[in-house]
């Protein structure tokens, strides 16, 4: 079950956290997998690292909020064969209000969360229309359903992510297109560590220990646990699921009162 065999598969943001663990995942499963990031040496890294488990993978060197970048990296995949499934995972956090939010902010989060998914998606639905179909998994957030302290601009662009998502599911039904996405809580990812540690100097136990425990599950998700999910929707056994968002959060959404 699960086997992506004979399909090729883009993972934006693949060469690190949640991304990396999501092209590991379907590089066991048996897919050709192309990670585009924007960190050409971790990329490479990447690549490398999947190559040596036995897989398959490919890195392109990208900024998704370039569109005219976005469209030519696909185009040149897409050359060497059909494009099966599309994850856009690449974003970047902030934290802020209103009032703590400058237009700079606002405007590159704008650009790599939203632009960003919105450029990867122009370049790759003609390509999978082509092709008779395929699924496309975009990476949203808790933040997209519940509020959440500090995360004013992060929680508007992952509330786009989940919109966009239901517009393509519904745009492109009759094409045999599949569209989701997955709303993690918090997961333990370098980027975490680095945060704790800039944010929190001499308190990074502590403070990782509470952020921990914000999921009623007592811990943060590793990135493999969103791999698997991610599997699991970009495979054949879910072909009966499209406009769909999954919460993977350790039950933050429901049972924290």
């Amino acid at each position: 079950m699960f086997s992506l065999k004979n399909k090729t598969a883009l993972i934006t943001g693949g060469a690190s956290g949640i991304g990396l663990a999501i092209a590991k995942t379907f590089a066991q499963a048996g897919a050709s997998v192309h990670i585009l990031d924007l960190n050409k040496d971790q990329g490479e890294q990447a690549v490398s690292e999947i190559q040596q488990a036995g897989g398959q993978a490919t890195s392109h060197a990208i900024d998704v909020s370039n569109q005219q970048q976005a469209v030519e990296t696909v185009n040149q995949i897409a050359a060497q064969g059909p494009i099966h499934i599309l994850v856009n995972n690449a974003g970047v956090s902030h934290i802020g209000t209103v009032e703590t939010t400058t237009e700079a902010d606002f405007d590159r989060i704008y650009r790599i969360n939203i632009k960003g998914v919105y450029n990867c998606l122009y370049a790759t639905i003609p390509h999978l229309k082509a092709n008779s179909g395929g699924v496309v998994l975009n990476m949203a957030s808790i933040a997209a359903t519940v509020g959440i302290p500090d995360r004013f601009a992060y929680a508007m662009s992952k509330g786009a992510v989940l919109t966009m998502t239901l517009s393509i599911a519904k745009d492109y039904l009759k094409e045999n297109i599949r569209c989701n996405c997955i709303s993690p809580a918090r997961v333990h990812t370098p980027f975490v560590d680095g945060f704790i540690a800039k944010t929190y100097p001499g308190r990074e136990a502590e403070m990782f220990e509470k952020l921990s425990k914000t999921q009623p599950i007592g811990r943060m998700a590793e990135p493999q646990e969103i791999g698997a999910l991610a599997l699991y929707l970009c495979s054949d056994e879910a072909g009966f699921i499209t406009g769909c968002d999954y919460p993977i959060d350790g039950g933050f959404t429901r049972l924290n009162n």
